[in-house]
């Protein structure tokens, strides 16, 4: 009797000590893990790193931010951001800048969290796939597909980095006439 009472006590002690480890474990998991997935590079912040594009918020608010504080249009440039609207395959939207311009319907994107959580991909290829040929409808590159994703994006636009400004004044250069000054000189 009293060995299976110390084997009972034993097995209880036993069963403590892996309830303690993983407890224990966990709870180290969670210091670990927390930081990491709190960390998760978004579009947002990467862009306006890479751009120099300084407008906070979600992605789908960039375009409207973006009016009267930097000029926006539908013309590719280099530097620019592509602001992508919100869909319901993208709720908050998404933005990435432009790395390089191959022709009027086909860019380079540099961006971040699009084809894996948190990843960055540089120099992938968009192509405009609107009607009207201005970039309102959008296909990216997508990672896992090795291709152009199978969907098209819709777009607002592209944000340039240069700020909006009122128009230069006109400027007038006066040219002194040096006949007449060396003709008043000899007087």
């Amino acid at each position: 009797m009293k060995i299976k009472k110390k084997s009972g006590v034993v097995s209880h002690m036993i069963g403590a000590f892996r309830a303690f480890i993983a407890t224990a474990t966990l709870a180290l998991g969670a210091l670990i893990v927390t930081p990491a997935a709190a960390g998760t590079l978004q579009c947002v912040p990467y862009a306006r790193q890479v751009s120099g594009i300084e407008i906070y918020g979600n992605a789908h608010t960039w375009w409207n931010q973006a009016e009267g504080r930097y000029a926006r249009g539908h013309e590719p440039r280099e530097g620019a951001v592509l602001a992508f609207a919100a869909s319901r395959s993208m709720p908050v939207g998404h933005v990435a800048m432009v790395s390089k311009v191959v022709s009027e319907r086909e860019v380079l994107l540099t961006h971040a969290n699009w084809s894996y959580r948190g990843g960055i991909e540089r120099n992938v290829r968009a192509i405009d796939v609107s009607p009207n040929n201005d970039w309102t409808d959008v296909r990216v590159w997508y990672g896992p597909i090795g291709g152009l994703g199978l969907r098209s994006n819709p777009a607002n636009g592209f944000i340039y980095p240069v700020q909006a400004s009122e128009p230069a004044p006109t400027i007038q250069i006066a040219m002194a006439d040096r006949a007449a000054s060396t003709a008043h000189a000899a007087f």
